[in-house]
């Protein structure tokens, strides 16, 4: 089944637990964010802590109550000109929310995850997978009907072999 408009926020409101996404592109081309982006491109930056969107509030919100949101992003360096826009744009706002965002890089090692494409895991139980061309472009949200404990491992593998994003950023300048 694939998902768009209320069907896909609507898994936002209804997880009790736990809604998780692994990222693995090093762009993803979103048209909603390429004045944003080209902004960014040319030196305009946010103050994270004054970010409040729909986005972010729905993050505190969860956080009260007793919900959580994460992200591992898999990346090599050098850092594409798209995660350098998602990290300050995006991630400190998100963090300073309440999503726990974590970086695995595997510059200089083997991807541990080679080969996973992007999917969101809901309450451990549903897998949304997040289809997109090569460039980024998104093609579909699709709800895999299948096993899940392959995406659990996935997840697991993903936390354990990465770390913090506040930590990832450390000197990065961004």
């Amino acid at each position: 089944m694939l998902l768009a408009g209320e069907e896909w926020t609507a898994r936002f409101a209804a997880f009790q637990r736990e809604a998780w996404r692994l990222e693995t592109l090093p762009q993803y081309l979103m048209p909603q964010e390429a004045e944003e982006f080209e902004a960014f491109k040319g030196g305009a930056r946010t103050d994270p802590v004054a970010v409040s969107n729909e986005y972010t509030e729905r993050l505190r919100r969860q956080v009260a109550q007793g919900r959580s949101q994460g992200r591992v992003h898999v990346l090599a360096r050098p850092l594409s000109d798209y995660l350098r826009f998602e990290f300050h744009h995006y991630y400190k706002a998100h963090a300073l929310a309440g999503e726990e965002i974590r970086i695995l890089d595997v510059t200089n090692r083997p991807n541990p995850l080679e080969g996973v494409q992007d999917f969101w895991l809901f309450d451990s139980s549903e897998v949304v997978l997040m289809n997109y061309h090569s460039d980024g472009r998104q093609i579909s949200r699709e709800v895999f009907g299948g096993d899940v404990r392959p995406f659990l491992e996935h997840q697991r593998i993903a936390v354990e072999e990465s770390v913090a994003f506040e930590e990832y950023v450390k000197g990065l300048g961004l």
